[in-house]
């Protein structure tokens, strides 16, 4: 999804302003216009602080649950596929990706790219960004960095690998700070599409619908099972995405 013209974001802000999604701030204060919650569900602008970040010190970097210097009127998005690449599922959600100008963070399993390399390069090659989401999908609590993938990662892409994503979300200060030592930055999320349920494409939908807000980090899969309800959600989530003017870009907003 290409980031918005000027003019596309002012028609963007003047549709949000009609369907009451967003609403200007008295002219003695600013004429710039402000997002407000829309159906009962809260805009997180301030994604650090609004999200749900964990309060850590220095040594024990926080998880990122939300995109860092996300824009109020643009409504910028990152799209995050876990459990990847995988042979069938991956070049689909790259084709979709690809075709719609968006963009997305894939959090790769070690083992999996060590399969299927090209599609660690095809990854790159699209312009998305990768994470390391181990090497086996887990984590040993007694020796956190060991189960890392990083290294693999960074040599089959040839590229960083800024995100560590901890399998199932558990995290601990030792699996931050591991993270930390090699680099990489704790990617949490605040859309849950629960995918990996397979509740349906419909439910799927629903559920990120129901979740997005700007600055949201959102959360799907491209391996790890069967994934045509997620590549037939994403078919939908995307151009729904560009009518509400939201714009993907990863979680660093890079």
């Amino acid at each position: 999804m290409r980031a918005l013209t000027r003019f596309e974001i002012r028609a963007c802000a003047l549709a949000l302003l009609a369907h009451g999604l967003i609403t200007p701030l008295v002219p003695q204060q600013s004429a710039v216009l402000q997002p407000v919650a829309a159906s009962g569900v809260g805009i997180a602008v301030d994604a650090g602080a609004a999200t749900g970040s964990l309060i850590a010190p220095p040594s024990v970097p926080a998880v990122v649950t939300g995109v860092e210097d996300a824009s109020p009127i643009a409504r910028t998005v990152a799209l995050t596929f876990d459990d990847g690449p995988d042979p069938r599922w991956t070049p689909q959600v790259l084709d979709l990706l690809t075709r719609h100008h968006a963009v997305a963070t894939f959090c790769i399993v070690g083992e999996n790219a060590m399969r299927h390399p090209e599609l660690v390069r095809a990854i790159v090659d699209a312009g998305m960004q990768l994470c390391d989401h181990s090497h086996r999908h887990e984590i040993d609590p007694s020796r956190p960095g060991a189960g890392m993938a990083h290294d693999e990662l960074a040599e089959l892409a040839g590229t960083d690998v800024p995100w560590f994503r901890a399998p199932g979300g558990v995290w601990s200060a030792g699996v931050q700070q591991a993270a930390g030592t090699h680099g990489m930055r704790p990617l949490g999320w605040s859309v849950d599409s629960r995918d990996w349920t397979r509740p349906g494409v419909d439910a799927i939908v629903e559920q990120v619908q129901q979740q997005m807000s700007p600055g949201a980090v959102a959360l799907l899969h491209d391996g790890g099972g069967p994934r045509d309800q997620t590549v037939a959600a994403l078919a939908q989530l995307l151009p729904w995405l560009a009518s509400r003017c939201y714009v993907t870009t990863f979680p660093d907003g890079g």
